[in-house]
């Protein structure tokens, strides 16, 4: 495995990190499975990766509430891995009401994970509105606190923001350390894109990515057209390849988090790693990457990354595996093949005309996605009978 410094932390992290988002699970998001999760930590954690990414809200089974993956983390860490792992963990933005929910929920969380201490905390999806209730609650207390008794060693925060409002979060607490921010070769025009990384380094604090595979977009399926261009590349790379390659080749980024969730994922990403040659993707390649990237920007149908921070919906609609079958179709320009899925795999109740419009996802979706009228499109295109073939 490779290491980078994280900023100015002083703290050395593996260029490969576990995002714990997307753990295996069973029927749903919530009934997450430990055997094979334990099995993914163990392996990655004894062949290198010193860093895992966890949330409240991740694997839950509401909106608002509290997951199931704090909890999982906390355990398999107890069994002799918390000392080799710097853990981060993040404060739900959207739950914090009055003062005492920062404090409370932390507390919270540090029982969860069966730790004393958190090394990386993070504000979680910070956004102007949030950052507004932040200052009118005195977070910069809060946090100040969190640090001084030794209870969190590094503050930061994830956003999915403009680069403006980027700027004035950073420019108003002197002691963030770490960014949390999305960026893979289709994102580098994205909220504060590339010149958020830049003005993150240049603060001498710690670039950590999220979202390199574009919630598996880059990796699955891909056209034929895009195939045809990575083969004229002067070096033979997989399509997970090229994509780690193209943040690791940047100086800027430390960390990358991956949401692998099964064991020859992580296998073959840490091989990866370890054999990545930083900063080293010639001209001609990474002019590639941008032409791949404009093609696939013609091709796409929605931004939906498969997070799943709308789910559960009131009304059932599985949005997620909904944008999922039709980013495909559009992409790989074949609604017939697509609508084989939708229909097989979606259950009649879950899809996309049983949205109401009643707009209770919209506040969750990090990429800011006009979700009930992306859903119309998505019946749109598929109707409701087989009706492509």
């Amino acid at each position: 495995m490779q290491y980078k410094e994280l900023g100015n932390t002083g703290e050395k992290v593996s260029i490969l990190g576990f995002g714990a988002m997307r753990l295996p699970h069973e029927n749903s998001n919530d009934e997450i499975n430990l055997g094979k999760t334990n099995e993914i930590l163990s392996y990655g954690i004894d062949n290198g990766i010193n860093i895992i990414d966890t949330g409240y809200s991740f694997h839950a089974t509401d909106l608002k509430g509290k997951g199931n993956c704090e909890p999982v983390i906390g355990n398999f860490l107890e069994n002799g891995y918390r000392e080799k792992v710097l853990l981060s963990a993040k404060l739900p933005s959207w739950l914090i009401k009055e003062k005492n929910d920062m404090e409370n929920i932390f507390n919270e969380q540090l029982s969860r994970l069966k730790t004393d201490h958190i090394d990386i905390y993070l504000l979680h999806g910070l956004n102007s509105e949030y950052w507004s209730n932040y200052k009118s609650l005195d977070v910069f207390d809060f946090l100040d606190d969190i640090l001084n008794d030794g209870r969190v060693k590094h503050i930061g925060f994830s956003a999915h923001t403009e680069f403006d409002i980027l700027m004035s979060i950073i420019s108003e607490y002197d002691k963030w350390e770490v960014v949390l921010s999305q960026m893979n070769y289709l994102d580098e025009n994205y909220k504060s894109g590339l010149a958020g990384l830049d003005l993150i380094n240049s603060m001498g604090i710690g670039n950590i990515i999220m979202e390199p595979l574009r919630g598996g977009r880059l990796v699955e399926n891909i056209p034929k057209d895009i195939k045809d261009m990575w083969n004229t590349a002067e070096v033979n790379r997989t399509p997970v390849e090229w994509a780690f390659d193209y943040l690791w080749n940047m100086e800027n980024v430390d960390c990358v988090l991956s949401g692998m969730n099964s064991l020859k994922q992580v296998q073959e990403n840490i091989e990866i790693a370890c054999n990545a040659k930083v900063n080293s993707i010639s001209e001609n390649d990474l002019s590639l990457i941008n032409e791949v990237a404009r093609e696939y920007r013609f091709k796409k149908g929605n931004d939906c990354t498969g997070c799943q921070y709308c789910m559960p919906c009131p009304n059932g609609v599985n949005i997620p595996n909904c944008f999922r079958e039709y980013n495909i179709a559009k992409i790989l320009d074949d609604p017939a093949a697509s609508s084989m899925h939708y229909f097989n795999l979606i259950s009649e109740n879950s899809r996309a005309d049983k949205c109401n419009n009643c707009g209770k996802c919209l506040n969750f979706c990090p990429q800011l996605i006009n979700i009930p009228n992306e859903l119309k499109k998505v019946h749109e295109l598929f109707g409701e009978n087989f009706n492509l073939f």
